[in-house]
Order: C-alpha cells, then structure tokens, then sequence
C-alpha cells in the first residue's frame, strides 16, 4: 500500500504533467490507485482509541506494524497519549506519527509543543494529500485534461466502484462532521489549538479543518458529474439540502471567505445533481430523481416552505430554481417520449409554485450579490467556478427554453416596462442626488425579476464566454429581451447583456449585427451616434447663445449611452481584426462631448473607454485619436511645481483639475479620471519614437503626480474599487515612463551643473523636465511617489491576502501592489546611473529604503504572496538587488525578527514550485529557477550573506563550522535536497533540477560552505554522490524533436553532477571515513565496483591485476563501465547554429536585412538583439530581434502600413514569423551545443581527477587507462564530434596517456606480502603491441579528421609524442639497463631476458612506422603545414613531431621525405634569418626562440639517427654556414654568462633560458658535425669541413672565450654540458689550426693545468643544501670534461708529438705568448684523483648491489636509512609499510648504482688516456735524466726542463699504479684485462726509471 503524499505524487506526475503519462507512468498510476481504495473508500476514517492501546503505549514499548520494539520514554507516551486525545485517534497510530516525524524532521532537541505540533502537522499533511489525491482523481475524469480516452476510462471505472461503494455519502457525511466541535473535527475545547505545517509554520487547526472542508466539497461536486447514471438518491438530496440550510446559516454576520466557498459547494452539489440528473433523462430512461414520486412530492414540500433567516432563504430560493429547471427538464423528456401521466400535471404545479417564489424574491438578485459577484466565489478554485458557471449555463438554458418560464420571464419584464420611470435628470453637479443613486436604485429594482435576470445572465457568461457558442436559446432570448424598452433600466440591463455575449469573436460579430440592423426598433448603432449628436448639437448651440445654460442631460440617456459604449467597447476589444476596421469609419462623436462641463463624469468615462478599444485598430486610427484628443477633451493645465501644497490659480478653468478636485471629488467617484488615465496610457503604450525622452508627456506626468497620485491617499472613495482603480492607472503611467525612456549621459551631465539645493533644484521649468528624471528624484529623495508606494506596500503581505480574498477589489489590490514592485525594480535599475551625480540630495533608492527597515522587510516578504507569481518574482528580485548592494542586509533582517518567516517563505515558495504541472516557457519567470540564482549569485558574496541565511548555515558563529541539518529546519535546502532526491516532474522541473545541482556544485567551491555541504552530501543518509548515476547519469537522452529544451537541461544536470564528483574526488578528505567510502562509492559507481581497492594502506595492490592488466589490455573484453557510457551520452552530432538566412527567407532582402542586424556588432546595450541567458549562452532576443525587422522594414517602406501595401505587409509579416521560427531554432541549437560540451567539460573532470589523484584506488589500473584513451580518441575522431569537444577529449587522451606512462612502473607487490625483488622493477609490462597499435591507430585518425583546428592538432601531436616516448622506455627508466643486466645474471628463463625484451620493442617500433608509413603522406602535410605556417606553439610541437618520426625511421623514409620536400632547408633558412626584436624578451621572441630549439633539435636527431651520413646530409646543405649566420647567439653572447653580474637583474632567466634554448642545441649540433672529422685525414689541413668549423668558431670567439673562462666550481649542470661540448668541438678540429692567435689551445691547458692540479673532490662543489644526487652529477661531469682534456692531450702527444715537462720551470716574463703546458706531474696527480674515484664508485657499487640482493633481510630503520640517504623522502608517507618501502629504497639504490656504474664506464677510459700519455713520454725516452730531447712542436715550447726529478715523479706514480692493479672485475664490473696489462707495462718502465 503507497502512502497518501506516494499516492499524490503519482498521481499529479501521471495526469497533471505537461505531456501524457507514459506506460510506466500509467501503470504505476493504476497500481496505486489499485492500492490505495481501501483508504479512499473509508476516507479520512481512522481507528479510534482503544484502552488496549493505551494500557501498551504506557508500558513504553511499542511494536508498529512491520518494524523491531519501540522504546518510548516519558516525554513520548506523554506527546503520543495527548495526539490521541486531540485527533480522537489510535494511541497506537500516534507512536507511528511520532516516528514518521523523526524521520521527517528530527525532533531531537526540540520542546514537547513542538514535538506535538510537528505530529498533529504530519497528520493532517497525510489527510491533505489523500483528499487532494481524490480530488485530482475526479478532475481528471470530469474536466477534459488531454489525457488519453482508454486511461480516463480505467480512473473512472475506479471512481465509479468507489461512488457506487457509499464514498459520495462518506464526503457529505464529513463536511457535516468536520464541523463539530470535537476531537475529530475542529477540536475540542482542550485540543490544542495550533499545528505545524510541512514548512514548519504555525497554522491554526480550524482553518486547516475548514479547508479539508473545501476540498471534500469540491469532490462532492465533482463525483455527482462521474457517475450520472447513478445520481444523488432521494436521501442524499434531502442530506444534501439540510446541509445547505445548515452551512447557510452559519453566513450570517460572518464574513469568512472559506465558509461561503464551503456552503457554495454543497449548494452546487445539488443543483449539478438535479440539472444532471434531468439533463440524463432519455425516452427509454426516467431520471433517478423522479422516479419516486413520493421523494417529489415530500422533496416539493420541503422546498417551497418558506423560513425567517434571508440567508438561508436565498440560498433555498438557489435549490428551488435548480428543482425547478429539474423538473422543466424532465417534463420536457416526458413530452418527448409521449408519456404524460398525472405526475407530469403535478410536476408542473410544483414548477408554477416554485416559479411563482423565485420570482416574488428575485432569486437572481441573491445569486448576483450573494454568490457571483462576492470575493468568495471569484476567489474560488479557477475549475470549480468553471464548473459552478457551466451548469448555471445549462440551468439558464432549461430555465429559457420552457414555455413555463418564458411566460413567467415575459411576465417580468411587463411589470418592469409598466413600473419603471423612464426619465431622470442628470446633471453635472446633482451632487447630492447622485450620491444616492446607488440606495435609490436599489430600492427600485430589488423587485423587479426581469432586470435580475438580464444581469444574471450578462454575469454568469462574463466569466465563460466560451459557453455562448451555438447556444440558439440565449440568443431567442435576446431578441425578445430587446424589443419595446420603455425606461432605461431595462435597456441597460438588456445592452449590458449584449455588452457579455459580445465577449468572443463570434459573439461580438453577431452583436455588432444586431444593433447594425433592423432587428430591434429603437435599438441600434444609430440611437448611440444620433444621441450623441443631438446633444452635441444642443451644447453648441447653448453656447453660441448670449446667457444661455447648458441644458441638463437626462440620467436616462446617461445611463442608456455607457451601456451603448460599454456594448460597443466589448465588440471593438473582440472583434475580428480585419472586420472590424470598417465597422465604425466614422469615431469622431465619440469625441465631441468630452469638453462640457454637465456631461455626467461617468459618461465620460464611458465614451474614453470606448475610444480606447479603437487605438490598437491600425497605427492611423492611432494618430487620429491623438487629434482628436487635443480638439475636443478637457486640457490638462499643470501651473508652477509646487507639490501637494499647490493653490488653486486665480481665474478657474474647466480642465482635468477642476473637473478631478471640483466635481468628481465631491462625489467620490471618479469614473472620468480613470478613463482619461486609461486612455492616455494606452496612447503612450503604442508610441514607437521615444526621441523626445517624454518630453511632451510632461502635462500629463504632472497632472497626475500633483492631483491624482499625490493626494489619492486623502481622497474619499464612495466605491472602493475605483480607488484602486485610480491607482493601477497612475502606476502603469509611471511604469511605463520608467521602462520606455532610459538615462543618458546628458541628463547626468546636466545634473552635474545644477546647484545642490533643493529650491532651486524644483523650480525647474516644466518644459525642461523630463518625466523619468522627476520620478527618479522622487524615488531617490523619498517624496510623494515612493511615499504612495510605500503606503500600498506596507500593510505587509497578509493585510494584502486578506483584502484579495476578502474584498471585491482585491485583484485591483493585488495589481497595484504588483506594479508599485515592478517600478521599484525599475528605479533600482536606474538609480545608480545617477546617485553619484546627484548626492547628496537624492541617495540610492537602497538607502532611502533602508531609512525604515519595515520597508525592506515588506518588500520581501511578497515572496509570500502566492495569489499572483509576477508579485513573487518582483520581491525575489528585489532581494536580488539589496543582497548585491546592502552590506549589512542579514543583520537587518535579524534585527527585525523577519528572518526565520524569510526562509520559511523561501522555502514554501520553492517547493510549490517544483509541484507545480506546467512548464514556463520562459525561465525569467520560473520563481524557482529565480531562487536557485539568488542563492549563486550570492554564495561568493561577504558573510554572512541570504545564501547562507534562505540554507540556514550557522550565523551565530563561523559558517565554515556549520553542521547543516536539512531536516531539522525548514529551509530551501531541505526543499532542494528533497527535489534532488526525488527528481519529481523531470520535464515541468528540468530547471529547477538543473540549477539544484548547480547550486551543490557551487557550495561545494566555495571556501566557507564547502566543508559543511560536502560532509552533509557525502553522509550515508543521503549518497548525494552516487544517487543519480543511474537516474540521470546514463539514462537516455530526450529526443531533440520532441522536447529540445528538456535534453539540453539534462545535458546540464548531468554536467553538474559529474562536476559535484569531481569535487569530491579532489577534495575529499581520505583520512576521513565518510569522504572515503563516498570516494570509493563514486569510483565503484563510474569504473565498477570490482576495480576499487580502498584500504588505508594505500600500497597493497594485487600484484597479478597490476602486471598482467596491461598486457591483457586489447586481448579481452571488458565490460563498459558508466564513465563509457557518460562518454556514449555526448557523442551525438552538435545541431547546427549556422546563420543561414536564405534557407529561412526566400526573398535576398530580408535574408540581408536579418544579417545587418544580427551581424551588427554597435548593437549593445538595453536594445541589443542578443542577450545572456541565466546559463551565460549568447541567444537572440527575438523580441528585440522582431521590433529592429518591422523597424528596418518600416524605415525601407515606410508606405507599408497602408491599405494598399497589404500585399507586401504580408509577406513581411510571414518572412518575419519565418525568421523568428528560425531565430527559437537558432537559439535551441545554440543551448545544446553548449550543454553537449559542458557535460563533456564535466566527464572528463571526473576522469582526470581520478586517473590524477585517484588511480592508486583502483585496480586494473592500466586497464581502464586504455580503456578510457581507447573511448576518448574514438570520440574525438567521429564525424560526429565537434571542434571544442576533439580538444576536450584529446586532453583527456593526453592525461591517459601521461597516468600509463606512469603506471608501469608504480610500486607493485603480493597482496600478503612484506618483500619485493629486483625483478619487481622490471616485470611490469606495457600494453600488448595490439593495444598500441590500436591507440596510434585511433591518434592518426584523430589527427586527420576533417574539421580540425591548430589548437587541437597542438594536443593531438603532443599524445603522438607520449605515445612514442611510452613506446620507448619498455624499462622503467630510473633504473639502468646495465644495473639491470648485473641483478638478472643470477636469473634464468626467457621471460627475464632483455634480448626478448629488446625484441619486442623491436617488433613495436617496426609496427609504429608501418602504421604511420600509411598515412605518411597525409601526416606529413598536415605536420609540415603547421610547421611551416602555423603559430610559434605550433610550429615547435610540429617540428618535435617530425623529431619523433625521424627517431622510428626505417630505411631513411622520413628523412627521404623531408628532402624531397626541401623541409630541411628551409629549417636551416628559418635558422639563419631569424631574428629576436627587444633583445629576445618579448612573448614572441620567446616563442619564436622555441622554435629554433625546435628546429636545432630535429637537425641533431638527423645526425644522431642517421649517424656520419646524416652529418653529411646536413653538411652538404650548408648546415655549418645557416648556423654561423644565425644572428641569435651574437645578440645574448655579450654578458649571458656573468651569472653574478646578471643575478640581479630582471633579464637573467631570459639569458639562462636563451643558454638552454640557443647556445647548447647549437653547439649540440656543431659537435655532432665534427663526426665527420674522423674520417678526414690529419694532414688534410684544406679539409672542408674542418675549415667550416674553425671558421664557427672563430666567427663566435666570444662565446667560446666566455665557456672556457666559466669557473668549473661554480658551473652549473648546463653551463658544464656547454664547456664539454666546446671543449669537444676545439679537440676536434683546433689541433689542425697552425696558428694559436685566438688563444684556444692556452685556454684548454689552463683548464687542464686548473682541474689535474688538485683532488677533483675539492674541486667538486658542495653546496650546503645540494642533494647527494646532484652531487654525483656535478663529479660525472666533471670527469667527463677531464676525459675530453685528457683525449685532446692524449690526440696531441700522438698526433702533434707534444711532449710533456715533468714540472714548471722558471717562468719566463720576457716571453708573452709562451704556453703554460700541463705536466706529467699535473697528469699523475690526475691519475690519482680518477683511481681514488674509481676505488669508492666500484665500492659504491658493490655495496649497493649487495643490498639490493638483500634487500628483504633489510630493518625498516635500515630501509628508512636508505631512503633518507638518497632524499626521497618525499616519496614515501607515513602510513606506507614496508613493501614500498622496501620498494622505493631498492629503486633509487638502482639508481645510484647506475650512476656509479656510469662514472666508473667514463673513468676507465679516462685513465687510459693519462697512462698512454705518460707511457710514450716514458716509452720515447723524452725523459731521460740528463739528456737535452729537442723535440719538433708547433709552437708549444722550445725545450724541456733539464732538471727534472724523474725519480719523484715515479715514486708517485707507482702507488697509484699497484691501486689499479688491485682493481677488482667483479667490483668495477668491466673487462680489465687489457687496463692492467697496460698498468703493468707503465709500472715497470716507472721502476725501470725510479732504478736509474
């Protein structure tokens, strides 16, 4: 069984919503109402109390049906034990409401009162939604709601079981006992008096009753129309008719609204169960009624029996008439089956009789002014009255059609001809007589029927004009109404009639032919002009006439011409247009009375009425009308400004003033005023040309400030109605000024040359006023206006409610209330133009209004006011406008106790939004959507702030502390949270949904709100997160053909969403259980539950899903998880927002004209055709698009409005309508392009994020990786994908392929196991080949799709790059493959061997290149292109790219491309010519700097991948040259290398960075050239290419003076690269130079002398903040720069025979250029230093590699040991044990093992070097003791020293040697046998020497 608020729901979604149900829909609505008929048929019938019960609830311990004990305390029996005695309900059903309530609302905390309402509350809110589900039941049977013929005939077979079960005597049974004073009615006398509504606001029990009331009477009515067959039997009617005297008894001296409603629906229960029941009656059939005709004749007797009570009376006399027209229509069906028997002779006695008394008390009167013209009835549900109306209608024409009635009708109107006077006078100042003209009237015609009648029917079809349609009874009676008027009661009766049946099209044109005719004699068109004329005629000649009076004009005309005007104004205002224009050509008497003084006021109002209605016939009507004002109507002389103090002037005259304060004034009514306002506001309404600024409206904005609006509150008012009249009228004059004219920076100008004083600031003259700027000072000092204003608005909303229910003019009321609103909006929205201009007499309209706060707080608690949404809409946005100016606004509202009812009224006023069935077109006035950006708009705003205030955040203390209770409080986030939840009308409430999660999103942001919304959402009550996957996530979309906006609001609710996870994602706090559980709930969600390993050690992972994943990737099927099918909901085609006019218009010049003003970027501002809408698209205003067409086509034509353009207008008027459909379409479109890409924006958040900080969670990691890279290029390639969304998807791409990259080589480890392997660092394996195939496959597709763009080919081209780098590095590139080579040699088994590794990597770079070679050509021109042609960025990502495929190049392929194409030259044309502006320091230079790096780096890999032929391909293209000539590296030279000069200064990481990016790829590049040195020979000194390089470096002398000179302690790792590379390139080449001029070769020695001089550990920097692992570099490169000295001594002493001193000799200061030579002695000490080098790396080595072996035997402080000696603590935390520990220690012990491994790789040769040089010296006896060797130099030195100690230098070169004969092969790793064979042979000629 569903409840009653389950049951209501289904039953307002299924029938109440926009479109019809679906099947689901239905049958969930069936088997509900199935569920629900045992409590439908005993409504509202509940289980008493029982002594049981109570004796059980006392005990404490209660068990509800389907649920464990209960356990109550004190307070609970207490509250339980007093709702029984209150609602006279079970004590065990209390319990149940009191649980209910928890749930609902958390009465932890709350007081015992509270409690007991809250319950009470609840329990009438289940009562509520039960009778509300009955009676949405039984309106959707009996009112046609479009809803399908099959399922309104299931509901009424339902609804028919339950009426026929006794459920229509159940509701009169409970609208009689709700009524008793009693437990289970109104409560009894120590019943609590008040409940707690859903919203938590306190309700009185009487008026919740009486409204239960109301709706059971409304259900009454409409079950007596289901079930007609089976009508109100004989005792339900006499039920029902004592009900009525009962309930109309009550009426008398009470004025509550709700109870005449009530007695109205029990009164029409009968007379649409005896018209119904009639109206049923067939030839074969009786009615159910009359065929007892003892029920007729006893019911006869009751009803004609008359009572003393008039109210009760009346309402008898209402059942009498519907008995009457009962048994007329009965009678009727007996004649017709020919079946007359004695009962129809008495039936028609008992109709005389009732005729008889309805007419002597004139039944029609009391329906008039008791029922239809009463607040009561025209506040009454909109259906019902339809209803009420429809079968008066069919009463009206029973009651006609009966030969009875006509008789007794014909009767009535003789009496009323022969009684009624037929003359009166009216003159202009009758006062006295004319104040009682109401009493009068009423006196002498309360007993005339006819009149009555006339006016009943005019009333009852006011209302449903839609009934007069083919109703040939009321238009008989018409003709015979019509004839023989003799007085002018009658006559205006019968034309107020003519003036209601004229209310439809069809009615006005038969009306117009009615008195266009002959069919009445003295009734017609022409008595109305002819009498117009007449009188015309009379006043004129009056005046031309010396002494003479104007005659009096008779009330009898007065009245009869405004029923003539009033007839003729109902037929203009509905006729059809075309027609109408030739009904009236000539409206000039209209006009000619207006100007006389003793034309009766409401005469005049009349005939200005009337001339209205012509204004909107054609523009020319227009302008005449305006001429005809100004001829004939009274003038509206306005004198000096001053105020309401205003005198009269001295010398009267007649004009608007004297005809308001003189004559209308007097009688207290204002009928001319009205009108004269009326039409003058319609005028200005039409006006289109606003370049006078209402200049010349000025008389008329005065007039009404100073003598109608100004003083209105003074004014006496005979009939309140025209009060609020008056004042609707000056509202809309004001209104309109207010949104027609707008401020321009020359009102601002003028204010700011106008002294600041107040009398000289009003004594403006009046034609230099402009209307706009008075009101705006009005408003912004607090004067007459905004007094008023404030006036209507601060008797607060419910003195507002209570009028509007209560009173006749309520809706006047309530249309005043709504514009006051409207203009304060206005001013808001102006005043700020100017208050700064003009403080400070005039303030912000904020700050006049903050003078009061009761002002503000009125303003705002209109959200209240739910009779009129407009009115709601008006005071959201003015708390819109105060929240974004007010600082101090909540502090305000606290301090005036008005801030719980705000948020409760926010809270309401959401929530019956979003229950609402229809779906605003328009999202500006969607109240709901209005709140929802309220509280965005204001999230970011100070705190505290109405966000914070409407969500009921903690402001008592800091918000960020708030623990939010939703349901505890009732607030807008309950109400969101509970829409959220429920996703209630997805397509009425798409809005409201979307902006819901939205707002969420914006909470979750947001510093101060997010932790509190994040914990409330992640908590277990809700699973915010999670909830919707499945409900909107991955849900299908609408079709765009049938409800576009719904689709593009769901592309945006899924947006959000994704966003509110990716939110979670990133922020959430895994220390936190809750953040945790909603993260790993979210990741099981998106990726599937059997991928998610949350524990809090982090580093467990499965060890067989982490190495095996990735191979498996591409070899099995996987099942798609929803982050895949997110990605299937985006991937449909964009529809298209093309602007193309000529598929819309056929003819070319609207297809320009549409252009011109779409095209046009001037048009801005309040008039701009495009517009933001609240989700921030750029749409067309197609209004302000429709206003610029008809303003351009009237500006090209301005004939067009003419008859004889009518043609032509209509074919502007269709390409118009064409174009608009097309601008709605364009802007559809438009909104869904937008809501594709910004659900993709979000899925891919929610990607990254995960794949980012989320990835270690999950397992199969590389899996989904592929998976998601596989979907996200499969998407970015379809034909169907659009621009921005390829960019957003291949950035996703990017990050996949980035988190694969680094997935190879994550911690892996057993499950249960502590220890790891050397094996571990190499066994995880990449994706399979197939799967890389795959992945660039889908890259190149990508790339060479058809719409592409250079930004997303930027993206594509850098996932080509990772894909290759990931295609490279198999081995997980911290650890080197030599130190790999060391720990596997123990190992055994092929899948441990690098040869099949190498292998495979093979077969994948040969894959590569086929795949690409396919493609190639087209590859190529697009990579070439964007090289050549593209940006910067561009042109430097492209160029890499073509590095990368030179780097997979088979047989010469790419670079036989790239020569065929001329590419490479034209790079080394790019190299030469490029030039730097501003020293380089420019973005562009920057970036253009980037592109030679570029450019330099693909020359380099040409020559390194291609080795010396590559060289030579570069070289024969004049590489050498283009680089010498690139005039970059002379514009940084000078000064870039003075790091401790440049320190300082701004430029100097512009100078490092030009270091980076131009000096070392160029002498990269030069170096790598120098390759083909080697094969030229020494003696060959003509060589080319030798002598291009000395001419570089001798064109950049500069530079390689500035790198020799660098001090190599104080190099840094780039500044050491450059100094060997330079080093590199003069060892090459320099030795074949003759001359050392520029004095390279001393340089190069003085590097020598300066690094073999020492220990190279002292010359090794040591920062005191450098790490160990920079340490170890720095000496690598330092050893590297020594080997290049040593290889460039060792190439001279072979090559050039230089020989060497032992020691210095005595300097010489007489020779300048002799060269300080290094000596042996230098190169001993060399040796030593590179020995004891090589001793501590093998050691190094050895250790470690030790240790890595035993790595699992190893402390955890000896692991942490090693971590923290190789600074990398950073990678490890906490909470990781002691596998990746373990891990992590044995990864970077591999990484300095290799690096040890490389020094000793560079030392050992090295050595080499220096014992070479030091054997020739010793092999060729250039050292012999006492001998003089004259050797042959090139200028190095004449002669050696001849006394060397020779034995000194052997005895310390022979300890150094017997150390590397002790080198061990199994320490140092490398082959010695030939080091130690030469070691030995230098030892022994050293002994040799140190012997002599």
């Amino acid at each position: 069984m569903v409840s009653p608020k389950q049951l209501l729901s289904i039953i307002e979604s299924s029938l109440l919503g926009p479109s019809p149900p679906t099947p689901a829909q239905w049958v969930e609505l069936i088997h509900a109402i199935r569920s629900s008929l045992s409590s439908l048929q005993s409504l509202l019938s509940f289980p008493p109390p029982k002594p049981s019960d109570r004796a059980q609830v006392k005990s404490k311990e209660v068990r509800l049906p389907d649920s464990p004990l209960i356990s109550l305390d004190d307070q609970d029996v207490q509250i339980a034990l007093k709702l029984s005695d209150d609602l006279h309900l079970n004590e065990i059903d209390c319990v149940r409401l009191l649980v209910s309530a928890n749930q609902e609302w958390g009465l932890m905390g709350r007081e015992p009162l509270e409690i007991l309402r809250l319950a009470e509350g609840l329990w009438y809110t289940e009562r509520r939604d039960l009778i509300t589900a009955l009676y949405t039941l039984l309106r959707a049977v009996v009112l046609d709601q479009g809803l399908e013929t099959d399922l309104v005939a299931d509901i009424q077979k339902y609804l028919e079981d339950l009426i026929n079960a006794g459920l229509r005597q159940r509701l009169i049974s409970l609208v009689k006992e709700l009524n008793r004073e009693e437990p289970a009615g109104l409560g009894g006398p120590l019943a609590e008096r008040y409940v707690l509504d859903s919203r938590g606001a306190l309700v009185e029990r009487r008026a919740v009753v009486f409204r239960e009331r109301l709706i059971l009477g409304h259900c009454l009515v409409l079950s007596v129309l289901v079930v007609r067959t089976m009508g109100l039997g004989p005792n339900d009617v006499k039920d029902l008719f004592s009900t009525i005297k009962d309930c109309a008894a009550e009426l008398n001296g009470s004025s509550d609204i709700i109870k005449y409603q009530i007695t109205f629906s029990i009164l029409f229960s009968l007379v649409i169960a005896f018209i119904s029941d009639a109206l049923g009656t067939v030839p074969d059939k009786a009615s159910v009624l009359c065929r007892d005709a003892t029920f007729r004749r006893e019911f006869q007797e009751i009803v004609i029996a008359s009572g003393n009570d008039p109210i009760v009376e009346g309402f008898v006399d209402v059942v009498r008439l519907a008995w009457t027209a009962h048994l007329m229509l009965v009678q009727d069906g007996t004649i017709a089956a020919e079946t007359v028997s004695s009962a129809s002779s008495n039936d028609l006695g008992y109709i005389c009789s009732c005729l008889d008394v309805i007419f002597s008390n004139n039944v029609f009167q009391f329906l008039l002014d008791k029922a239809l013209q009463t607040a009561a009835y025209q506040n009454d549900d909109e259906d019902m009255i339809y209803v009420y109306n429809a079968y008066l209608h069919k009463m009206i024409t029973c009651f006609l059609s009966h030969p009875v009635a006509r008789d007794k009708v014909k009767e009535a109107k003789e009496k009323a001809m022969s009684v009624l006077s037929p003359y009166r006078m009216a003159g202009s100042h009758d006062f006295m007589h004319d104040n009682n003209s109401n009493s009068q009237k009423a006196v002498e015609l309360g007993s005339q029927p006819f009149v009555s009648l006339l006016e009943f029917v005019s009333e009852v079809y006011q209302k449903e004009p839609e009934l007069l349609s083919g109703n040939d009874v009321l238009w008989t009676f018409v003709n015979f109404a019509g004839e023989d008027h003799t007085n002018f009661q009658t006559l205006v009766a019968f034309l107020k009639m003519l003036g209601t049946l004229a209310s439809s099209p069809e009615g006005a044109s038969k009306v117009f032919e009615l008195l266009q005719g002959k069919t009445f004699r003295s009734v017609g068109w022409c008595t109305l002009f002819d009498c117009l004329s007449i009188y015309e005629e009379k006043f004129k000649q009056a005046l031309q006439t010396p002494g003479a009076i104007l005659p009096e004009f008779q009330e009898g005309d007065a009245k009869a011409l405004v029923a003539y005007l009033n007839v003729l104004q109902k037929v203009m205002q509905n006729g059809n247009p075309v027609e109408r224009k030739n009904w009236f050509p000539d409206i000039e008497p209209l006009f000619k009375l207006l100007s006389y003084e003793n034309v009766p006021p409401y005469l005049k109002g009349a005939l200005r009425n009337a001339i209205a209605t012509f204004i909107k016939v054609s523009p020319a009507l227009k302008d005449t009308i305006w001429s005809y004002l100004e001829q004939y109507d009274l003038p509206v002389v306005v004198g000096p400004n001053l105020g309401n103090n205003a005198q009269p002037m001295a010398s009267q005259i007649y004009d608007m003033r004297f005809e308001l304060n003189e004559i209308e004034a007097r009688r207290e009514q204002y009928p001319s005023t009205i009108s004269f306002l009326n039409l003058l506001n319609t005028l200005i309404a039409e006006e289109s040309d606003v370049s006078d600024r209402g200049r010349r409206f000025i008389g008329i904005f005065r007039f009404i400030y100073d003598h109608v609006f100004g003083p209105f509150p003074q004014r006496a008012y005979a009939d309140p109605c025209e009060k609020w009249q008056l004042v609707v009228a000056c509202l809309q004059h004001f209104q309109m000024i207010l949104s027609m004219y707008d401020i321009r920076d020359v009102d601002i100008d003028n204010a700011g040359d106008r002294p600041q004083l107040s009398s000289v600031a009003q004594s403006a003259p009046l034609q230099m006023q402009l209307p706009v700027l008075e009101l705006l000072k009005d408003f912004m000092s607090g004067k007459t206006i905004f007094r008023n204003i404030m006036g209507i608005l601060l008797p607060g909303v419910n003195a507002i409610i209570n009028e509007r229910t209560n009173q006749i003019y309520g809706q006047l009321l309530e249309k005043a209330v709504e514009l006051s609103l409207e203009i304060i909006i206005l001013v808001f929205e102006k005043d700020v133009l100017l208050s700064d201009f003009w403080r400070p007499l005039y303030q912000p309209l904020d700050v006049i209004l903050a003078q009061d706060h009761n002002q503000i707080v009125a303003l705002l608690e209109y959200v209240r006011y739910d009779f009129q949404p407009q009115i709601q809409k008006h005071s959201i946005k003015i708390m819109s406008i105060l929240s974004s100016r007010m600082v101090g606004l909540i502090q305000l509202l606290l301090k005036s106790n008005a801030a719980s009812c705000l948020i409760e009224d926010y809270a309401a006023c959401l929530e019956s939004v979003s229950v609402e069935s229809q779906v605003i077109e328009n999202s500006n006035d969607d109240l709901g959507v209005l709140i929802m950006q309220l509280l965005i708009e204001n999230i970011s705003r100070p705190a505290p702030n109405i966000t914070h205030l409407l969500l009921k955040f903690d402001l008592d203390t800091s918000i960020e502390r708030t623990i939010l209770q939703p349901k505890f409080h009732y607030s807008c986030l309950k109400v969101i949270l509970d829409i959220l939840d429920k996703l209630f009308k997805p397509d009425v409430n798409a809005l409201l949904h979307e902006f819901g999660f939205q707002l969420l999103y914006e909470l979750c942001l947001d510093p101060l709100t997010s932790g509190p919304t994040m914990d409330l959402l992640s908590n277990k009550k809700y699973q915010f997160f999670v909830k919707h996957m499945d409900t909107i996530g991955i849900a299908p979309l609408p079709k765009r053909n049938i409800n576009q906006a719904l689709r593009i609001s769901s592309l945006h609710q899924r947006a959000w969403l994704l966003k509110l996870l990716a939110v979670e994602l990133h922020a959430g706090d895994m220390a936190d259980s809750t953040h945790r559980d909603a993260c790993q709930s979210i990741l099981g969600h998106i990726f599937g539950p059997d991928v998610v390993n949350f524990t809090t050690d982090y580093s467990i992972n499965h060890m067989n899903s982490v190495q095996n994943s990735a191979a498996n990737v591409g070899t099995r099927t996987i099942g798609k998880s929803k982050v895949l099918e997110l990605l299937e909901v985006v991937q449909f085609r964009s529809p298209d927002t093309t602007m193309k006019y000529s598929q819309v218009v056929s003819n070319t010049k609207y297809d320009f004209l549409a252009e011109d003003i779409l095209g046009n970027p001037t048009t801005s501002g309040k008039n701009d055709v495009y517009y933001y809408s609240e989700r921030g698209d750029r749409l067309i205003d197609l209004t302000s698009f429709r206003d610029k067409l008809w303003q351009k086509f009237n500006f090209i034509n301005p004939q067009l409005s003419s008859f004889s353009g009518e043609v032509e207008l209509n074919d502007v008027r269709e390409a118009i309508q064409q174009l608009l459909r097309w601008g709605w379409k364009y802007n559809k479109n438009l909104e869904e392009q937008a809501s594709q890409l910004h659900m993709l924006i979000s899925w891919s958040q929610v990607v990254e994020v995960s794949a980012s900080r989320r990835l270690s969670h999950l397992e199969n990691r590389a899996e989904i990786l592929f998976q998601l890279l596989d979907a996200s290029l499969t998407a970015s390639a379809s034909p169907d994908c659009s621009l921005k969304m390829a960019v957003r998807l291949c950035q996703v791409a990017l990050t996949c392929m980035a988190k694969l990259r680094d997935e190879r080589f994550l911690c892996p480890g057993g499950l249960n196991s502590d220890s790891v392997t050397c094996l571990d660092i190499i066994t995880v394996k990449q994706l399979s080949n197939g799967a890389c195939h795959s992945i660039l496959f889908k890259v190149i597709v990508a790339i060479l799709r058809h719409e592409s763009s250079e930004a997303l080919r930027r993206r594509q081209y850098a996932l080509l790059l990772s894909y290759f780098q990931y295609c490279l590095h198999v081995l997980d590139l911290d650890v080197p493959t030599a130190v790999l080579r060391l720990l596997l040699d123990e190992h055994d088994g092929e899948d441990l061997d690098l040869l099949k590794i190498d292998k495979e990597q093979a077969e994948l770079a040969q894959a590569n290149f086929s795949i690409i070679r396919k493609e190639a050509q087209a590859i190529l021109d697009l990579v070439i292109k964007d090289a050549t042609r593209g940006s910067e960025s561009g042109k430097t990502i492209s160029l890499y790219v073509l590095d990368a495929l030179i780097c997979i190049d088979h047989e010469r392929f790419f670079l036989n491309q790239l020569q065929s194409r001329g590419f490479l030259r034209s790079c080394l044309m790019n190299i030469s010519n490029i030039f730097l502006q501003d020293g380089g320091r420019s973005l562009d230079s920057l970036q253009r700097t980037c592109t030679l790096e570029a450019e330099l780096a693909l020359l380099l890999r040409i020559s390194h991948k291609y080795g010396k032929s590559g060289a030579q391909i570069l070289f024969s293209m004049g590489a050498l040259e283009h680089i010498a000539s690139c005039k970059v590296v002379n514009i940084q030279v000078k000064g870039s290398f003075q790091r401790f000069e440049t320190k300082l200064r701004r430029d100097a990481a512009v100078n490092i960075d030009k270091q980076r990016t131009i000096v070392a790829p160029i002498l990269r590049l030069v170096f790598s050239l120098t390759s083909l040195v080697d094969t030229s020979d020494f003696f060959e000194v003509k060589n080319k290419i030798v002598r291009e390089v000395i001419d570089f470096v001798k064109g950049h002398q500069l530079l390689f003076d500035q790198v020799i000179q660098e001090d190599v302690s104080e190099a840094d790792e780039l500044t050491m690269e450059q100094i060997n590379l330079v080093v590199g390139i003069l060892s090459k080449v320099w030795p074949y130079e003759e001359n050392d001029e520029y004095g390279f070769v001393q340089g190069l020695f003085g590097m020598m002398r300066g690094l073999f001089s020492h220990d190279l550990e002292s010359r090794t920097p040591t920062h005191p903040f450098q790490s160990l692992d920079k340490l170890r570099k720095t000496e690598l490169n330092i050893f590297r720069l020594c080997f290049s000295l040593s290889s460039y001594l060792y190439f001279l002493v072979t090559k050039k025979s230089l020989r060497l001193q032992v020691l210095d000799g005595p300097t010489d200061y007489q020779a300048p250029g002799r060269l300080q030579q290094p000596t042996l002695t230098l190169l001993v000490c060399l040796l030593n230093s590179v020995t004891t080098a090589l001793e501590r790396a093998a050691e190094e080595k050895s250790l470690l590699l030790n240790k890595i072996q035993d790595i699992n035997e190893l402390s955890r402080q000896e692991v942490d040991e090693i971590i923290n000696m190789c600074a990398r603590q950073d990678c490890v935390s906490s909470s990781d044990n002691i596998q990746r520990r373990r891990y992590i220690a044995m990864v970077e012990m591999c990484q300095v093992a290799g690096n040890r491994d490389q020094l000793i790789t560079l030392l050992l040769p090295l050595a080499e070097h220096v014992l070479n040089v030091i054997l020739i010296h010793f092999q060729d006896g250039s050292i012999t003791p006492g001998t003089i060797a004259e050797t042959k130099t090139i200028t190095y030195g004449e002669n050696f020293d001849h006394g060397q100690d020779i034995s000194a230098l052997c005895g310390e070169l022979i300890p150094t040697l017997e150390r590397l004969e002790l080198l061990s092969e199994d320490k140092v790793g490398h082959n010695l046998k030939v080091f130690h064979r030469l070691v030995s042979s230098l030892k022994d000629l050293g002994i040799q020497k140190l012997g002599v």
